[in-house]
């Protein structure tokens, strides 16, 4: 079932996802259903699987540092097909430009079609980590509405480089992502809400919001969205802080900004299990002001760990 379907028979009751990250290559899946299996109680209609760019290794060869380009974490369509198997859930794999040319998108979402994967999440990607700026992969897109337009062509049958339009048409229900404290690359939140209305004009039937902590700047970014036509759900994406370093690490990777009260009780704590218990609280708190004011769905970055997930929702739903 799409995404949208989900919000549409909910009847207005805010649901539950969450969003995983794919093992590493060569570790087992098992780890990954652990921390999956405590957060099937609160009956999620659909689970995130992110996508890993590329990346170089370097592999010593007869005294030397040989440089090779891999994916340590492949395999999220796998892991869809598996997880939507094993708990009868459905998946969203995310679907990325960069790192892929337009054919292997095209690969990737036939393979979600014949697995009977309704959604994907369409995401530009990030940079790689040597590239000061996000570089499009050759023959790639250079930004998600392109990604948006592609999945778009299929769902009407128009496959790359055929000239009759085929048979069996994709179906699928298209995730895009929202910023309320804008993109880093945008040079200001109205350009892009631009951006956004783009994606959703050229066929995006939700956006999913990265992480914020102040509920807020969610409200002030839905009616800013509203106000320019943006009429697709909007689900905010939470996260909750588990570890002192993130008061530097989740302002500095995703140019987010942390309320003051957060700060100050994240740094009066003395272990990382204080911590952990601050970030709980606070997440609680959000997500209950959230469910008040009718989400449709509360979606949360687990990132391969469950516990405080299902501390959060354990108080919540």
């Amino acid at each position: 079932m799409k995404v949208t379907e989900h919000i549409k028979n909910a009847g207005g009751k805010t649901l539950f996802s969450f969003e995983i990250i794919p093992p590493k290559k060569g570790n087992s899946i098992q780890e990954l259903y652990n921390n999956i299996d405590p957060l099937m109680e609160f009956n999620p209609p659909f689970i995130d699987v992110t996508t890993s760019r590329e990346e170089y290794v370097y592999i010593e060869k007869n005294g030397l540092l040989d440089r090779k380009i891999t994916r340590m974490r492949p395999g999220t369509v796998g892991i869809c097909a598996a997880i939507k198997h094993k708990y009868d859930v459905d998946t969203v794999p995310h679907v990325l430009c960069g790192g892929f040319t337009k054919e292997e998108t095209e690969y990737l979402l036939v393979d979600c079609h014949y697995l009977g994967i309704e959604n994907v999440m369409a995401l530009r990607g990030d940079a790689m980590s040597h590239q000061k700026y996000f570089e499009a992969s050759n023959g790639g897109h250079t930004y998600a509405k392109g990604l948006v337009e592609q999945i778009q062509n299929l769902n009407q049958g128009k496959y790359l480089h055929d000239v009759i339009e085929a048979n069996n048409k994709a179906d699928f229900c298209i995730g895009v992502a929202g910023y309320p404290e804008k993109h880093i690359e945008a040079p200001s939140l109205k350009t892009d809400l631009k951006r956004l209305k783009e994606k959703v004009d050229a066929g995006a039937d939700y956006v999913v919001t990265q992480m914020f902590f102040d509920n807020q700047r969610f409200f002030e970014f839905v009616n800013a969205a509203k106000e320019i036509g943006i009429d697709v759900p909007i689900i905010p994406g939470i996260k909750p802080v588990a570890v002192k370093r993130h008061l530097q690490l989740l302002p500095q990777v995703f140019k987010i900004d942390l309320p003051e009260d957060l700060i100050s009780a994240v740094e009066k704590c003395k272990t990382n299990k204080d911590v952990r218990q601050v970030g709980i609280e606070w997440c609680i708190q959000q997500s209950k002001e959230l469910l008040a004011a009718g989400v449709p769905v509360l979606h949360y970055y687990s990132m391969g760990k469950s516990s405080n997930i299902q501390a959060i929702a354990e108080a919540v739903f």
